[in-house]
């Protein structure tokens, strides 16, 4: 598995299984693409969730329908409670070329990790579906550790710029860079605001 950033702008993600298991893959995706979703009843959870909701039993589907189902998806989620149909459909999307993620039997070619989203920043941290706990332990670790990393990337770029204006020697701007990561009062400072720690930051690194 090799971790990628995937702009799912114009693509369609479909979801087989309505329960709580396809509410949670739907949510992961429903803010970013269009996501539809197949199944005979629904978890009260897609009431939240902005996606395509379609009744149907997939009991007994059809290999036509089934492909028919498939063919125009980017991706495809199996999340029924039946580990047959599941991989069933993931048979279906290998042939068809489209990706696969299994909830539940054969193991898809993607996994969703636990991931942890700022306004500039976005953190997936998997074990490959062996602990499911340590992703979301370390993703609660990190949020918790460091609440104010979105001020802390708007300052380093103003930062970037700014020494860009007056050090040409880019492994020197990399030191100060890093010298400003490692600044535990700049840290401190972002609990205000952007600017108390970029008082700091001009003080130290830009005099």
């Amino acid at each position: 598995m090799i971790p990628l950033m995937i702009d799912f702008s114009g693509k369609h993600v479909v979801i087989f299984g309505g329960g709580e298991v396809g509410a949670r893959k739907a949510a992961y995706f429903c803010e970013e693409t269009e996501v539809t979703v197949l199944s005979r009843s629904f978890s009260p959870a897609f009431n939240e969730l902005t996606v395509r909701r379609m009744e149907m039993n997939l009991a007994g589907i059809g290999d036509y329908e089934l492909d028919g189902l498939i063919k125009e998806a980017f991706l495809v989620i199996a999340a029924t409670q039946d580990k047959a149909l599941n991989d069933r459909i993931g048979r279906y999307c290998a042939i068809r070329g489209v990706l696969f993620n299994n909830a539940d039997g054969k193991a898809g070619d993607v996994t969703l990790p636990s991931q942890l989203k700022g306004t500039h920043y976005n953190i997936a941290i998997s074990t490959g579906g062996e602990s499911p706990g340590v992703a979301r332990f370390l993703r609660e670790h990190i949020g918790q550790s460091y609440p104010y990393l979105d001020r802390m990337i708007e300052v380093q770029n103003k930062l970037r710029t700014a020494l860009k204006e007056k050090i040409p020697d880019q492994e020197k701007r990399g030191r100060i860079l890093q010298e400003v990561l490692n600044d535990e009062c700049v840290w401190k400072a972002l609990e205000g605001g952007t600017r108390p720690a970029w008082e700091i930051i001009e003080g130290r690194y830009l005099c």
